[in-house]
Protein backbone atom coordinates (compact mmCIF):
# COMPACT_ATOMS: atom_id res chain seq x y z
CA UNK A 1 0.00 0.00 0.00
CA UNK A 2 1.57 3.28 -1.13
CA UNK A 3 1.71 6.50 0.87
CA UNK A 4 -1.32 8.27 -0.73
CA UNK A 5 -3.46 5.16 -0.21
CA UNK A 6 -2.34 4.91 3.40
CA UNK A 7 -3.22 8.56 3.99
CA UNK A 8 -6.60 8.12 2.30
CA UNK A 9 -7.40 5.05 4.38
CA UNK A 10 -6.35 6.92 7.51
CA UNK A 11 -8.77 9.73 6.63
CA UNK A 12 -11.55 7.18 6.12
CA UNK A 13 -10.84 5.73 9.55
CA UNK A 14 -10.92 9.18 11.17
CA UNK A 15 -14.26 9.93 9.52
CA UNK A 16 -15.62 6.57 10.66
CA UNK A 17 -14.42 7.20 14.21
CA UNK A 18 -16.02 10.65 14.34
CA UNK A 19 -19.38 9.27 13.21
CA UNK A 20 -19.30 6.39 15.68
CA UNK A 21 -18.39 8.61 18.64
CA UNK A 22 -21.72 10.41 18.33
CA UNK A 23 -23.89 9.45 21.32
CA UNK A 24 -21.15 7.38 22.92
CA UNK A 25 -22.11 8.64 26.40
CA UNK A 26 -25.77 7.64 26.02
CA UNK A 27 -27.14 5.36 28.74
CA UNK A 28 -27.97 1.79 27.73
CA UNK A 29 -31.48 2.94 26.85
CA UNK A 30 -31.15 3.92 23.21
CA UNK A 31 -32.11 1.55 20.38
CA UNK A 32 -32.26 -1.45 20.77
CA UNK A 33 -32.49 -1.01 24.53
CA UNK A 34 -33.56 -4.54 25.38
CA UNK A 35 -30.69 -6.08 23.37
CA UNK A 36 -28.12 -3.65 24.73
CA UNK A 37 -29.47 -4.16 28.25
CA UNK A 38 -28.70 -7.87 28.00
CA UNK A 39 -25.16 -7.22 26.76
CA UNK A 40 -24.44 -4.62 29.43
CA UNK A 41 -25.83 -6.84 32.19
CA UNK A 42 -23.75 -9.81 31.01
CA UNK A 43 -20.61 -7.65 31.06
CA UNK A 44 -21.33 -6.42 34.59
CA UNK A 45 -22.08 -9.95 35.78
CA UNK A 46 -18.80 -11.23 34.31
CA UNK A 47 -17.04 -8.60 36.40
CA UNK A 48 -19.01 -9.04 39.63
CA UNK A 49 -20.30 -12.64 39.68
CA UNK A 50 -18.44 -15.14 37.49
CA UNK A 51 -15.56 -14.11 35.26
CA UNK A 52 -15.98 -16.95 32.76
CA UNK A 53 -16.89 -16.24 29.12
CA UNK A 54 -18.64 -19.61 28.87
CA UNK A 55 -21.13 -18.71 31.62
CA UNK A 56 -22.97 -15.51 30.55
CA UNK A 57 -25.61 -14.29 32.99
CA UNK A 58 -28.42 -11.78 32.65
CA UNK A 59 -30.10 -9.87 35.51
CA UNK A 60 -33.60 -11.33 35.26
CA UNK A 61 -35.49 -14.53 36.17
CA UNK A 62 -34.73 -14.51 39.85
CA UNK A 63 -31.58 -14.77 41.94
CA UNK A 64 -28.33 -15.62 40.15
CA UNK A 65 -27.04 -17.59 38.42
CA UNK A 66 -29.21 -16.72 35.41
CA UNK A 67 -27.31 -18.29 32.53
CA UNK A 68 -28.55 -17.45 29.07
CA UNK A 69 -28.05 -19.16 25.70
CA UNK A 70 -26.64 -16.43 23.51
CA UNK A 71 -23.68 -15.98 21.19
CA UNK A 72 -20.13 -15.90 22.56
CA UNK A 73 -19.95 -12.65 24.52
CA UNK A 74 -16.70 -11.26 23.11
CA UNK A 75 -17.22 -7.57 23.85
CA UNK A 76 -18.98 -8.00 27.24
CA UNK A 77 -16.19 -10.29 28.46
CA UNK A 78 -13.47 -7.90 27.28
CA UNK A 79 -15.32 -4.99 28.90
CA UNK A 80 -15.60 -6.96 32.14
CA UNK A 81 -11.82 -7.13 32.39
CA UNK A 82 -11.72 -3.33 32.11
CA UNK A 83 -14.50 -3.09 34.71
CA UNK A 84 -12.42 -5.13 37.13
CA UNK A 85 -9.55 -2.69 36.76
CA UNK A 86 -11.36 0.66 36.44
CA UNK A 87 -14.93 0.13 37.64
CA UNK A 88 -18.19 -0.38 35.77
CA UNK A 89 -18.47 2.25 33.02
CA UNK A 90 -20.62 1.41 30.01
CA UNK A 91 -18.47 3.56 27.76
CA UNK A 92 -15.93 0.71 27.72
CA UNK A 93 -18.54 -1.45 25.99
CA UNK A 94 -19.15 1.13 23.29
CA UNK A 95 -15.42 1.80 22.77
CA UNK A 96 -14.79 -1.91 22.23
CA UNK A 97 -17.63 -2.16 19.71
CA UNK A 98 -16.22 0.89 17.90
CA UNK A 99 -12.80 -0.78 17.83
CA UNK A 100 -14.22 -3.83 16.07
CA UNK A 101 -16.18 -1.65 13.66
CA UNK A 102 -13.10 0.42 12.81
CA UNK A 103 -11.01 -2.74 12.51
CA UNK A 104 -13.37 -3.98 9.82
CA UNK A 105 -12.54 -1.02 7.56
CA UNK A 106 -8.92 -2.01 6.71
CA UNK A 107 -10.14 -5.58 6.14
CA UNK A 108 -12.82 -4.29 3.77
CA UNK A 109 -10.17 -2.25 1.96
CA UNK A 110 -7.89 -5.28 1.61
CA UNK A 111 -10.72 -7.52 0.42
CA UNK A 112 -11.90 -4.90 -2.09
CA UNK A 113 -8.34 -4.55 -3.37
CA UNK A 114 -8.12 -8.33 -3.81
CA UNK A 115 -11.47 -8.58 -5.59
CA UNK A 116 -11.16 -5.48 -7.77
CA UNK A 117 -8.42 -2.87 -7.25
CA UNK A 118 -6.92 -0.69 -4.50
CA UNK A 119 -9.25 2.15 -5.53
CA UNK A 120 -12.23 -0.17 -5.17
CA UNK A 121 -10.91 -1.15 -1.77
CA UNK A 122 -10.82 2.49 -0.69
CA UNK A 123 -14.33 3.05 -2.01
CA UNK A 124 -15.59 -0.02 -0.12
CA UNK A 125 -13.90 1.20 3.06
CA UNK A 126 -15.47 4.64 2.64
CA UNK A 127 -18.93 3.17 2.05
CA UNK A 128 -18.60 1.03 5.16
CA UNK A 129 -17.39 4.04 7.15
CA UNK A 130 -20.47 6.18 6.41
CA UNK A 131 -23.33 3.70 5.88
CA UNK A 132 -26.00 4.10 8.58
CA UNK A 133 -26.09 0.50 9.79
CA UNK A 134 -22.33 0.13 10.28
CA UNK A 135 -22.24 3.61 11.88
CA UNK A 136 -25.01 3.13 14.43
CA UNK A 137 -24.54 -0.54 15.19
CA UNK A 138 -20.81 0.11 15.15
CA UNK A 139 -21.25 1.75 18.58
CA UNK A 140 -24.31 -0.07 19.97
CA UNK A 141 -23.80 -2.89 22.47
CA UNK A 142 -24.85 -5.72 20.16
CA UNK A 143 -22.66 -8.38 18.48
CA UNK A 144 -23.18 -7.48 14.81
CA UNK A 145 -20.02 -5.39 14.41
CA UNK A 146 -17.93 -8.11 16.05
CA UNK A 147 -19.42 -10.71 13.71
CA UNK A 148 -18.73 -8.59 10.61
CA UNK A 149 -15.13 -8.00 11.69
CA UNK A 150 -14.46 -11.72 11.82
CA UNK A 151 -16.46 -12.31 8.62
CA UNK A 152 -14.35 -9.78 6.68
CA UNK A 153 -11.13 -11.28 8.01
CA UNK A 154 -12.20 -14.84 7.18
CA UNK A 155 -13.25 -13.93 3.63
CA UNK A 156 -10.00 -12.07 3.01
CA UNK A 157 -7.80 -14.90 4.31
CA UNK A 158 -9.74 -17.58 2.44
CA UNK A 159 -9.51 -15.65 -0.83
CA UNK A 160 -5.76 -15.34 -0.29
CA UNK A 161 -5.54 -19.05 0.53
CA UNK A 162 -7.40 -20.04 -2.63
CA UNK A 163 -5.01 -17.85 -4.64
CA UNK A 164 -1.71 -18.69 -2.92
CA UNK A 165 -2.34 -21.96 -0.98
CA UNK A 166 -0.25 -20.74 1.96
CA UNK A 167 -0.80 -22.51 5.29
CA UNK A 168 -1.01 -19.29 7.30
CA UNK A 169 -4.08 -18.18 5.36
CA UNK A 170 -6.01 -21.43 5.85
CA UNK A 171 -5.29 -21.31 9.58
CA UNK A 172 -6.40 -17.70 9.88
CA UNK A 173 -9.45 -18.22 7.67
CA UNK A 174 -10.67 -21.18 9.73
CA UNK A 175 -10.13 -19.43 13.06
CA UNK A 176 -11.74 -16.18 11.94
CA UNK A 177 -14.72 -17.98 10.38
CA UNK A 178 -15.18 -19.94 13.61
CA UNK A 179 -15.14 -16.70 15.61
CA UNK A 180 -17.63 -15.12 13.19
CA UNK A 181 -20.12 -17.93 13.84
CA UNK A 182 -19.50 -17.84 17.60
CA UNK A 183 -19.85 -14.04 17.65
CA UNK A 184 -23.30 -14.55 16.14
CA UNK A 185 -24.60 -17.63 14.28
CA UNK A 186 -25.59 -15.67 11.11
CA UNK A 187 -21.84 -15.46 10.58
CA UNK A 188 -22.23 -18.98 9.16
CA UNK A 189 -23.42 -17.28 5.96
CA UNK A 190 -19.84 -16.75 4.83
CA UNK A 191 -19.19 -20.50 4.65
CA UNK A 192 -21.17 -20.68 1.41
CA UNK A 193 -19.14 -18.17 -0.66
CA UNK A 194 -15.93 -19.52 0.86
CA UNK A 195 -16.70 -23.09 -0.16
CA UNK A 196 -18.14 -21.95 -3.49
CA UNK A 197 -14.90 -20.35 -4.64
CA UNK A 198 -12.91 -23.37 -3.43
CA UNK A 199 -15.11 -25.71 -5.47
CA UNK A 200 -15.05 -23.43 -8.51
CA UNK A 201 -11.29 -23.14 -8.42
CA UNK A 202 -10.58 -26.82 -7.81
CA UNK A 203 -13.50 -28.41 -9.67
CA UNK A 204 -13.47 -32.18 -9.06
CA UNK A 205 -10.41 -31.95 -6.83
CA UNK A 206 -12.43 -29.98 -4.24
CA UNK A 207 -13.89 -33.18 -2.78
CA UNK A 208 -10.40 -34.44 -2.05
CA UNK A 209 -9.06 -31.21 -0.55
CA UNK A 210 -8.77 -31.52 3.26
CA UNK A 211 -8.76 -27.73 3.62
CA UNK A 212 -12.45 -27.57 2.72
CA UNK A 213 -13.35 -30.17 5.34
CA UNK A 214 -11.13 -28.46 7.89
CA UNK A 215 -12.99 -25.20 7.33
CA UNK A 216 -16.39 -26.80 7.95
CA UNK A 217 -15.25 -28.75 11.00
CA UNK A 218 -13.37 -25.88 12.64
CA UNK A 219 -16.40 -23.60 12.22
CA UNK A 220 -19.28 -25.93 13.09
CA UNK A 221 -17.87 -28.04 15.92
CA UNK A 222 -16.99 -25.18 18.33
CA UNK A 223 -20.33 -23.52 17.66
CA UNK A 224 -22.21 -26.76 18.32
CA UNK A 225 -20.24 -27.45 21.50
CA UNK A 226 -20.76 -23.90 22.77
CA UNK A 227 -24.52 -23.82 22.14
CA UNK A 228 -24.94 -27.32 23.56
CA UNK A 229 -23.07 -26.32 26.71
CA UNK A 230 -25.22 -23.23 27.17
CA UNK A 231 -28.38 -25.19 26.37
CA UNK A 232 -27.58 -27.50 29.26
CA UNK A 233 -27.12 -24.75 31.86
CA UNK A 234 -29.25 -21.83 30.62
CA UNK A 235 -32.64 -20.77 31.91
CA UNK A 236 -33.25 -18.66 28.81
CA UNK A 237 -32.73 -20.57 25.55
CA UNK A 238 -32.65 -17.68 23.12
CA UNK A 239 -30.68 -19.35 20.32
CA UNK A 240 -32.47 -22.70 20.21
CA UNK A 241 -35.78 -21.17 21.33
CA UNK A 242 -35.93 -18.63 18.50
CA UNK A 243 -35.00 -21.34 16.01
CA UNK A 244 -37.42 -24.00 17.21
CA UNK A 245 -40.37 -21.80 18.19
CA UNK A 246 -40.26 -19.11 15.52
CA UNK A 247 -37.90 -19.70 12.58
CA UNK A 248 -38.57 -23.37 11.80
CA UNK A 249 -42.38 -23.20 12.21
CA UNK A 250 -42.50 -20.12 9.95
CA UNK A 251 -40.36 -21.90 7.36
CA UNK A 252 -42.56 -25.00 7.51
CA UNK A 253 -45.67 -22.84 7.06
CA UNK A 254 -44.09 -21.03 4.09
CA UNK A 255 -43.29 -24.35 2.42
CA UNK A 256 -46.71 -25.81 3.15
CA UNK A 257 -48.38 -24.31 0.08
CA UNK A 258 -47.57 -22.08 -2.89
CA UNK A 259 -49.78 -19.33 -1.47
CA UNK A 260 -47.95 -19.34 1.86
CA UNK A 261 -44.63 -19.31 0.05
CA UNK A 262 -45.68 -16.29 -2.00
CA UNK A 263 -46.78 -14.44 1.14
CA UNK A 264 -43.47 -15.21 2.81
CA UNK A 265 -41.62 -14.08 -0.31
CA UNK A 266 -43.60 -10.83 -0.28
CA UNK A 267 -42.68 -10.34 3.35
CA UNK A 268 -39.03 -10.84 2.48
CA UNK A 269 -39.23 -8.25 -0.29
CA UNK A 270 -40.76 -5.81 2.18
CA UNK A 271 -37.51 -6.02 4.16
CA UNK A 272 -35.94 -3.88 1.44
CA UNK A 273 -37.35 -0.81 3.16
CA UNK A 274 -35.26 -1.41 6.26
CA UNK A 275 -32.28 -2.37 4.14
CA UNK A 276 -32.54 0.81 2.07
CA UNK A 277 -32.87 3.15 5.05
CA UNK A 278 -31.29 2.29 8.38
CA UNK A 279 -28.81 -0.37 7.20
CA UNK A 280 -27.40 0.67 3.80
CA UNK A 281 -28.93 4.11 3.39
CA UNK A 282 -30.54 5.34 0.15
CA UNK A 283 -27.23 6.09 -1.61
CA UNK A 284 -25.59 2.71 -1.05
CA UNK A 285 -28.83 0.86 -1.76
CA UNK A 286 -29.11 2.66 -5.10
CA UNK A 287 -25.48 1.90 -5.90
CA UNK A 288 -26.10 -1.75 -5.06
CA UNK A 289 -29.00 -1.94 -7.52
CA UNK A 290 -26.95 -0.26 -10.25
CA UNK A 291 -23.97 -2.51 -9.52
CA UNK A 292 -25.87 -5.51 -10.86
CA UNK A 293 -25.67 -4.03 -14.37
CA UNK A 294 -22.33 -2.23 -14.09
CA UNK A 295 -19.79 -4.80 -12.99
CA UNK A 296 -16.27 -4.89 -14.47
CA UNK A 297 -14.99 -7.88 -16.41
CA UNK A 298 -13.99 -10.77 -14.14
CA UNK A 299 -10.30 -11.54 -14.78
CA UNK A 300 -10.39 -14.48 -12.37
CA UNK A 301 -12.25 -16.76 -14.74
CA UNK A 302 -15.59 -16.41 -13.03
CA UNK A 303 -14.25 -16.83 -9.49
CA UNK A 304 -15.39 -13.38 -8.38
CA UNK A 305 -18.83 -13.89 -9.94
CA UNK A 306 -19.22 -17.20 -8.11
CA UNK A 307 -18.11 -15.53 -4.89
CA UNK A 308 -20.66 -12.73 -5.04
CA UNK A 309 -23.41 -14.88 -6.59
CA UNK A 310 -23.28 -17.58 -3.93
CA UNK A 311 -22.98 -14.94 -1.21
CA UNK A 312 -26.06 -13.07 -2.42
CA UNK A 313 -28.15 -16.23 -2.74
CA UNK A 314 -27.22 -17.19 0.82
CA UNK A 315 -28.09 -13.72 2.10
CA UNK A 316 -31.47 -13.90 0.34
CA UNK A 317 -32.15 -17.33 1.87
CA UNK A 318 -31.16 -16.00 5.30
CA UNK A 319 -33.55 -13.06 4.89
CA UNK A 320 -36.36 -15.42 3.81
CA UNK A 321 -35.86 -17.90 6.64
CA UNK A 322 -34.67 -15.77 9.58
CA UNK A 323 -35.20 -12.04 9.09
CA UNK A 324 -38.69 -12.64 7.72
CA UNK A 325 -39.55 -13.89 11.23
CA UNK A 326 -37.31 -11.69 13.41
CA UNK A 327 -38.09 -8.44 11.62
CA UNK A 328 -35.54 -6.12 13.20
CA UNK A 329 -33.16 -4.19 11.01
CA UNK A 330 -29.88 -5.19 12.63
CA UNK A 331 -30.56 -8.77 11.53
CA UNK A 332 -29.89 -7.38 8.02
CA UNK A 333 -26.38 -6.24 8.92
CA UNK A 334 -24.75 -9.19 7.07
CA UNK A 335 -25.90 -7.45 3.87
CA UNK A 336 -23.68 -4.44 4.63
CA UNK A 337 -20.40 -6.24 3.97
CA UNK A 338 -21.65 -7.63 0.67
CA UNK A 339 -23.14 -4.31 -0.41
CA UNK A 340 -20.08 -2.13 0.15
CA UNK A 341 -17.78 -4.52 -1.74
CA UNK A 342 -20.11 -5.15 -4.66
CA UNK A 343 -21.07 -1.48 -5.05
CA UNK A 344 -17.45 -0.35 -4.75
CA UNK A 345 -16.41 -2.65 -7.59
CA UNK A 346 -19.08 -1.19 -9.81
CA UNK A 347 -18.24 2.40 -8.85
CA UNK A 348 -14.56 1.75 -9.50
CA UNK A 349 -15.40 0.41 -12.97
CA UNK A 350 -17.51 3.49 -13.77
CA UNK A 351 -14.70 5.82 -12.68
CA UNK A 352 -12.28 3.91 -14.87
CA UNK A 353 -14.61 4.08 -17.86
CA UNK A 354 -15.00 7.83 -17.61
CA UNK A 355 -11.25 8.23 -17.28
CA UNK A 356 -11.05 9.73 -13.81
CA UNK A 357 -7.39 10.18 -12.91
CA UNK A 358 -5.87 12.60 -10.46
CA UNK A 359 -8.80 14.82 -9.43
CA UNK A 360 -8.63 18.60 -9.75
CA UNK A 361 -9.41 20.96 -6.90
CA UNK A 362 -12.97 21.48 -8.11
CA UNK A 363 -13.47 17.75 -8.52
CA UNK A 364 -12.33 17.27 -4.93
CA UNK A 365 -14.76 19.95 -3.78
CA UNK A 366 -17.60 18.28 -5.67
CA UNK A 367 -16.73 14.83 -4.30
CA UNK A 368 -16.40 16.23 -0.78
CA UNK A 369 -19.78 17.93 -1.05
CA UNK A 370 -21.34 14.71 -2.31
CA UNK A 371 -19.79 12.74 0.54
CA UNK A 372 -21.07 15.29 3.07
CA UNK A 373 -24.59 15.08 1.64
CA UNK A 374 -24.59 11.27 1.65
CA UNK A 375 -23.20 11.12 5.19
CA UNK A 376 -25.70 13.68 6.46
CA UNK A 377 -28.64 11.87 4.85
CA UNK A 378 -27.43 8.58 6.33
CA UNK A 379 -27.27 10.11 9.80
CA UNK A 380 -30.81 11.41 9.40
CA UNK A 381 -31.99 7.85 8.75
CA UNK A 382 -30.64 6.60 12.09
CA UNK A 383 -30.98 9.74 14.18
CA UNK A 384 -34.15 8.52 15.98
CA UNK A 385 -32.19 5.51 17.20
CA UNK A 386 -30.04 7.73 19.42
CA UNK A 387 -33.11 8.91 21.35
CA UNK A 388 -33.50 7.74 24.93
CA UNK A 389 -35.97 8.73 27.63
CA UNK A 390 -34.48 11.07 30.19
CA UNK A 391 -37.54 10.58 32.40
CA UNK A 392 -37.05 6.80 32.45
CA UNK A 393 -33.34 7.21 33.14
CA UNK A 394 -34.01 9.65 36.01
CA UNK A 395 -36.68 7.39 37.49
CA UNK A 396 -34.50 4.27 37.23
CA UNK A 397 -31.48 5.94 38.80
CA UNK A 398 -33.68 7.35 41.56
CA UNK A 399 -34.90 3.85 42.39
CA UNK A 400 -31.31 2.57 42.24
CA UNK A 401 -30.18 5.21 44.75
CA UNK A 402 -33.23 4.81 47.03
CA UNK A 403 -33.55 1.07 47.62
CA UNK A 404 -31.03 -1.07 49.46
CA UNK A 405 -28.06 -2.09 47.27
CA UNK A 406 -27.67 -5.71 46.27
CA UNK A 407 -31.30 -6.67 46.89
CA UNK A 408 -33.52 -8.61 44.49
CA UNK A 409 -36.44 -6.78 42.90
CA UNK A 410 -39.48 -7.57 40.82
CA UNK A 411 -39.78 -4.94 38.11
CA UNK A 412 -43.26 -4.50 36.65
CA UNK A 413 -42.01 -3.84 33.12
CA UNK A 414 -40.37 -5.95 30.43
CA UNK A 415 -37.14 -4.20 29.45
CA UNK A 416 -33.65 -5.44 30.41
CA UNK A 417 -32.20 -1.95 29.81
CA UNK A 418 -34.39 -0.45 32.55
CA UNK A 419 -33.58 -3.28 34.95
CA UNK A 420 -29.89 -2.81 34.15
CA UNK A 421 -30.15 0.94 34.88
CA UNK A 422 -31.80 0.23 38.24
CA UNK A 423 -28.69 -1.92 38.86
CA UNK A 424 -30.50 -4.70 40.69
CA UNK A 425 -31.10 -8.31 39.75
CA UNK A 426 -34.41 -10.10 40.04
CA UNK A 427 -37.44 -10.46 37.80
CA UNK A 428 -38.85 -8.33 34.98
CA UNK A 429 -42.50 -9.07 34.32
CA UNK A 430 -45.63 -7.64 32.75
CA UNK A 431 -47.53 -6.25 35.78
CA UNK A 432 -50.87 -7.16 34.18
CA UNK A 433 -49.90 -10.84 33.84
CA UNK A 434 -47.88 -11.26 37.04
CA UNK A 435 -50.19 -12.71 39.71
CA UNK A 436 -50.26 -13.04 43.50
CA UNK A 437 -48.87 -16.57 43.39
CA UNK A 438 -45.95 -15.38 41.25
CA UNK A 439 -45.28 -12.56 43.70
CA UNK A 440 -45.35 -14.76 46.81
CA UNK A 441 -43.04 -17.21 45.04
CA UNK A 442 -40.60 -14.39 44.24
CA UNK A 443 -40.75 -13.17 47.84
CA UNK A 444 -39.94 -16.69 48.99
CA UNK A 445 -36.86 -16.64 46.72
CA UNK A 446 -35.62 -13.41 48.25
CA UNK A 447 -37.35 -10.58 46.37
CA UNK A 448 -37.20 -7.42 48.51
CA UNK A 449 -38.85 -4.72 46.36
CA UNK A 450 -41.56 -4.48 43.74
CA UNK A 451 -41.06 -1.64 41.25
CA UNK A 452 -44.20 -0.84 39.26
CA UNK A 453 -42.92 0.99 36.17
CA UNK A 454 -46.19 0.63 34.24
CA UNK A 455 -48.51 1.85 36.99
CA UNK A 456 -51.77 1.78 34.94
CA UNK A 457 -51.22 -1.87 33.96
CA UNK A 458 -50.33 -2.68 37.56
CA UNK A 459 -53.49 -0.97 38.85
CA UNK A 460 -55.57 -2.86 36.26
CA UNK A 461 -54.38 -6.12 37.82
CA UNK A 462 -56.77 -5.78 40.77
CA UNK A 463 -55.80 -8.91 42.77
CA UNK A 464 -52.10 -8.09 42.60
CA UNK A 465 -52.71 -4.39 43.26
CA UNK A 466 -54.79 -5.19 46.35
CA UNK A 467 -52.22 -7.70 47.56
CA UNK A 468 -49.38 -5.19 47.30
CA UNK A 469 -51.17 -2.59 49.44
CA UNK A 470 -50.17 -4.55 52.53
CA UNK A 471 -46.57 -3.52 51.95
CA UNK A 472 -44.98 -0.18 52.68
CA UNK A 473 -44.55 2.23 49.78
CA UNK A 474 -41.09 3.65 49.27
CA UNK A 475 -41.44 7.34 48.37
CA UNK A 476 -40.07 8.25 44.93
CA UNK A 477 -40.67 11.39 42.89
CA UNK A 478 -40.98 9.78 39.47
CA UNK A 479 -44.53 8.44 39.70
CA UNK A 480 -43.37 4.83 39.71
CA UNK A 481 -44.64 2.80 42.65
CA UNK A 482 -42.03 1.02 44.79
CA UNK A 483 -43.04 -1.43 47.52
CA UNK A 484 -40.74 -2.75 50.24
CA UNK A 485 -41.85 -6.35 50.70
CA UNK A 486 -39.97 -6.74 53.98
CA UNK A 487 -42.13 -4.17 55.75
CA UNK A 488 -45.90 -4.19 56.15
CA UNK A 489 -47.83 -0.97 55.74
CA UNK A 490 -50.15 -1.65 58.69
CA UNK A 491 -47.23 -2.34 60.99
CA UNK A 492 -45.64 0.92 59.89
CA UNK A 493 -48.82 2.79 60.88
CA UNK A 494 -48.92 1.04 64.25
CA UNK A 495 -45.30 1.95 64.92
CA UNK A 496 -46.11 5.56 64.09
CA UNK A 497 -48.95 5.59 66.64
CA UNK A 498 -46.61 4.15 69.31
CA UNK A 499 -44.00 6.82 68.62
CA UNK A 500 -46.62 9.57 68.83
CA UNK A 501 -47.96 8.15 72.13
CA UNK A 502 -44.42 7.91 73.56
CA UNK A 503 -43.63 11.49 72.67
CA UNK A 504 -46.93 12.64 74.14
Amino acid sequence: MNRPTTIALGCVLLLALALRLYGIHNPILDHPGWRQGDGAAIARNFATLQNDIFYPQTDYDGPPPNYVQLELQVVPFAAAQLYRAFGVHEIFLRILVIAFSLGTIPLVYALGAQLYSPRAGLLAALLYAVSPGPVYYGRAVIPESVMLFFCAGALLCWWRFCSERRAIFIVLACLLAAMAALAKPPGLIILVPMLAIAVWKQRARALADPANYALVIVVLVPLWLYLTHLGAIAEWHWASGITSKHVLPALAAALHSPGAALRAFGGMLALQRMLATTILGPALFTLLLLAAIAQPRDPSGGLRSVFFGSWFVTLAAYAFVVVNVERVDYYLMPFALFAVLYAAGSLDWVLERVGVGTPSVWTCVALGSGLFFVTYSNMLEIHPYYTWSRNVYAAATEVRDTIEPGTLIVMGHDDPAVLYTIAHRGWEEDPLLWNVHDMTSAIGKGARYFVAVEVPRFAANRPLYAFMQRYRRVPVRSGWQVYDMHHFALQAKADLKVRRYTRG
